[in-house]
């Protein structure tokens, strides 16, 4: 799979320039960096008007970051056969306008007096369910804009974007939190949610999704016909339970780390943007050099590295205090965000190209009906760590279980390859 990218031709250099001139990869790497900024504010926005404006105790707010990840579990499978029938740019469009609205809905209510717990459960899950729906329309796209061996290169750079918008989002949302409070805070995320869909309408001349003949069956057939695949393909059972376990306890501690910073370490809601931001400068900077660390590690091999490497620094994180020793937890942060970014962009690349194409959306929504099936639960597991033991210790367990998953594919054949194999 490497060898193409490790042996460039004398033409490689302008088809490497050409990717961000393509229009419809501009365009959609645009959309999704404008997108992913309002994720980013929100999901500092969410916590602070929970606790700030609504009170929610600890639990509480682990129950509204459980309710934005829940639909993966219910809805990944379906969503992957409608990826799959669907033109899936305007599926993507139908899911931004619908979460801009839902999130604009946010400071009218709160504006008329109305605003409650309820409410905002209700806006997050939904907003879940045109996630799931957005995200594996998605990835099951990019292929069909981009040519196979320059994957890399693109989930690389959307990584990037992702990690811009960490960079700054957070720390635009702590700042807009201070300034017109949380509730106010939700016009820009649903505003960009808006742009993020007109981006995606420009996108004009993508060819068509692959609709070969087959012969009809049962619903429950199709609807499994990823998971068959991703069971008789060893390296992708390996990651798949890796990147499931990291999830887990990562969702774990993201569903207290607010509350964390809030009550044990004092920090205002514009130093908890603080916080988040600087912890996407470790995914910022390996998404920037994920194409060529792939070429020299190995596709193979750097999906273990990746995983194994930082796992240290991440016991930072509870050893965080007030004041400078915050930056112990960003610092941990940044090391989970280098390794999510280089080791998500070295496996979903392996995935999709591995994968035939009229079954990607399938094998897509597989991956997350699994993988991130486990988050709410995860969300859920903080939360009742967190109430029951208290914050601190909870972190100590979530950031070893996070650690930990790296056995998956440590002792897996990936610890003897190179490469990955091409098909």
């Amino acid at each position: 799979m490497t060898q193409q990218a490790a042996r460039p031709t004398e033409g490689a250099a302008p088809e490497r320039r050409s990717l961000l001139r393509s229009r419809n990869f501009g365009l959609l790497l645009a959309g999704q960096t404008v997108s992913e900024l309002g994720t980013r504010v929100s999901g500092v926005a969410v916590p602070l008007l929970a606790v700030g404006t609504l009170d929610a105790s600890v639990f509480q707010v682990a129950l509204l970051t459980a309710l934005a990840w829940l639909p993966y579990l219910i809805f990944s499978l379906p969503a992957g056969i409608l990826a799959d029938r669907v033109d899936q740019r305007r599926l993507m469009v139908a899911c931004d306008l619908g979460r801009a609205a839902l999130l604009l809905s946010v400071p009218v209510v709160a504006l008329a007096g109305r605003l409650t717990l309820g409410f905002l459960y209700a806006v997050v899950g939904l907003c879940g369910v045109l996630t799931v729906l957005f995200t594996v329309a998605h990835k099951s796209m990019l292929p069909r804009l981009v040519p196979a061996d320059r994957l890399v290169d693109a989930n690389a750079k959307l990584t990037v974007s992702q990690d811009s918008a960490e960079l700054v989002g957070p720390t635009v949302g702590g700042v807009l939190v201070g300034l017109v409070g949380a509730a106010r805070t939700f016009v820009v995320t649903g505003l960009t949610f808006a742009v993020s869909g007109l981006t995606l309408l420009l996108i004009r001349d993508a060819p068509a999704a692959p609709t070969p003949h087959r012969d009809r069956v049962p619903l429950r057939v199709e609807m499994t016909e990823g998971l068959g695949f991703i069971r008789r393909q060893p390296i992708l059972r390996s990651i798949l339970a890796c990147t499931t376990t990291s999830n887990f306890f990562a969702m774990a501690s993201s569903s207290i780390e607010v509350v964390f910073l809030l009550q044990e370490l004092h920090a205002t809601p514009a130093l908890v943007g603080l916080v988040f931001s600087v912890s996407a400068v470790g995914g910022l900077v390996v998404g920037v050099l994920a194409d060529r660390l792939t070429t020299w590690l190995g596709s193979a091999r750097v999906i273990w590295v990746a995983m194994a490497v930082p796992g240290p620094l991440y016991l930072l994180m509870p050893l965080a205090q007030p004041g400078w020793g915050m930056l112990l937890y960003g610092i941990g942060l940044a090391a989970f965000s280098a390794n999510a970014v280089l080791y998500n962009v070295a496996t979903l690349t392996y995935r999709q190209r591995i994968t035939p194409p009229e079954l990607l959306g399938r094998v897509n929504a597989a991956f997350l009906w699994v993988c991130f099936g486990v988050i709410p639960l995860g969300a859920l597991v903080g939360g009742t760590l967190g109430s029951q033991l208290g914050l601190r210790p909870a972190l100590w367990i979530c950031v070893l279980g996070t650690w930990s998953a790296a056995l998956f594919v440590v002792v897996s054949p990936l610890r003897r390859m190179r490469d990955m194999p091409a098909a």
